[in-house]
């Protein structure tokens, strides 16, 4: 199993890091389009829908985000970069709505996905997490493998806490695995890492509470997302989201804390520091 998922996980990065290095920033959008159709297609499934139904949904989600990239390249940083259009604006907003205020309800009701709801909420979790990883990506590379990391030095501190101090369950009906002091771990090991990086990278960026009232949310963001995909698997009875990346399950099953963090990453910078003299 372990040697599978390190094939697995060196044959991603020789696909996705020179496309984050070296294609230009339409071609990115193009191949995170497809990318994230594959989510849409994984989707599908925790809709409970059939193989045709899921390939559709896969397939116009990617031309969706696709299109999207087509019509507007200022907006994805393809013919400069002007980020602040309102189709922008709106995606991020109601990401950020359905992550701060819907989701802790969903979390508490333990609602499942269904109809036309789920079309929508699909719709919110995915085509802002597309636009983020293409809108950060046109800041530099660097600046999105700085938020990658930051939620996978969340996922390492919080399994290494977890496995060493974790007595009390974070959430047992949702994902028995985790607990409270695996999440402590999270902002402890997120902390260290956002100070270190913002001391050389971002320290004229926003004074340093505000750093650390930022890192501390997007830590909680993370472990709501990754709640959030194993409440709907629970729902929808299945393990993974696919196998299609052997030994990790599905895309979803690797962005499930991405999903929710990159959003609003993106929407705070947009929102607060791209006007910024």
């Amino acid at each position: 199993m372990l040697k599978t998922r390190v094939i697995t996980a060196l044959a991603l990065m020789a696909l996705l890091l020179p496309s984050l290095f070296w294609l230009p920033q339409s071609g990115w959008a193009l191949v995170i389009a497809l990318f994230i159709g594959v989510a849409a297609w994984e989707w599908g499934a925790l809709l409970g829908w059939g193989k045709t139904g899921r390939l559709l949904l896969g397939g116009a989600t990617a031309i969706i985000c696709a299109a999207l990239s087509l019509a507007d390249p200022a907006a994805i940083g393809a013919d400069g970069f002007a980020p602040e259009q309102m189709w922008v604006k709106a995606l991020y907003l109601a990401s950020a709505i359905f992550w701060f205020l819907v989701i802790p309800l969903w979390l508490r009701g333990k609602w499942a996905l269904g109809g036309v709801s789920g079309l929508l909420v699909g719709a919110v979790v995915l085509l802002p997490t597309w636009l983020a990883m293409v809108q950060l990506r046109a800041l530099g590379p660097g600046v999105l493998l700085a938020v990658f990391a930051v939620v996978w030095m969340a996922d390492i501190a919080a399994y290494f806490a977890g496995r060493r101090f974790g007595k009390n369950k974070l959430a047992p009906s949702i994902s028995p695995g985790k607990t409270r002091e695996g999440a402590y771990g999270a902002a402890v090991g997120v902390l260290i890492y956002g100070l270190i990086i913002g001391h050389f990278f971002f320290a004229t960026l926003m004074p340093l509470p505000l750093w650390i009232a930022a890192l501390l949310v997007v830590t909680v963001v993370s472990i709501i997302g990754d709640l959030f995909e194993s409440l709907l698997k629970r729902k929808a009875g299945i393990k993974d989201s696919s196998n299609v990346l052997p030994g990790h399950g599905g895309v979803l099953d690797r962005i499930d804390s991405l999903t929710s963090t990159l959003p609003i990453v993106a929407g705070f910078w947009l929102f607060f520091l791209y006007a910024k003299p």
